[in-house]
């Protein structure tokens, strides 16, 4: 099996699953789906996908509970994840991305939006040096790790590339709409989703010596 193009795919709904599996496939990715967590978690013992889409609204364990698994393991904890769900309330959305959600798609969803917001996922940012510092903070970007003050932090895979582009930059006005376009790609959605990452990486570095400041109006900067 080619890893580079696997993707897993949760919904409890046949239907939902077919539609992955037919989207996927067409597009040169090579699908598993499964109706549970527990059907994931056995999966991922064997093989670990390039990005898992997971639905909200599942019986038994629910989206939500199974991302907390997925970013509490250091094996999964930087796969990319796209949240999937007839929830559309900010709130929901809020939740899913304060978990660890890379991405969120409401249903009813169109094929071609799911396969951008995919690709945009996965695409990678700007190369940088393969490893990077700035006061405190140091990201060794061939193991893809995060060290303030030498402590290894947990972080998403849009919060790394996120980080990395303002660290490989430092005192740099960043305007939002390349850091959007950069780390989330030209179908990133909702532009709220940037403010909220920002949020998260500042909690993560508040030790650092390094701040991420606010432009108003503009963007993003490291100082």
């Amino acid at each position: 099996m080619d890893n580079q193009t696997l993707i897993y795919a949760v919904d409890d709904e046949t239907s939902i699953r077919e539609v992955y599996r037919y989207a996927l496939v067409s597009a040169g990715f090579t699908p598993e789906c499964f109706s549970c967590g527990d059907e994931l978690f056995i999966a991922l013992e064997k093989s670990l996908p390039r990005l898992i889409i997971l639905d909200i609204m599942l019986d038994g364990e629910d989206g939500y509970e199974i991302l907390s698994r997925l970013k509490a393991s250091p094996r999964t904890a930087n796969i990319p994840v796209i949240m999937v769900s007839a929830k559309s309330t900010e709130i929901d959305k809020v939740r899913g991305l304060d978990l660890g959600a890379d991405d969120y798609i409401s249903k009813p969803f169109g094929v071609l939006e799911l396969i951008a917001r995919i690709k945009a996922n996965l695409r990678k940012t700007v190369p940088v040096a393969s490893v990077i510092s700035y006061k405190g903070i140091v990201i060794n970007d061939d193991e893809r790790i995060v060290t303030v003050n030498g402590e290894v932090k947990e972080l998403t895979l849009k919060q790394y590339e996120l980080l990395k582009l303002l660290v490989s930059e430092p005192q740099k006005v960043l305007q939002r709409d390349y850091l959007l376009d950069k780390v989330w790609g030209e179908n990133y959605g909702e532009t709220r989703t940037l403010d909220i990452h920002v949020g998260s990486l500042r909690k993560i570095i508040a030790d650092s010596g390094a701040e991420i400041a606010t432009v108003r109006g503009v963007g993003y900067k490291i100082v």
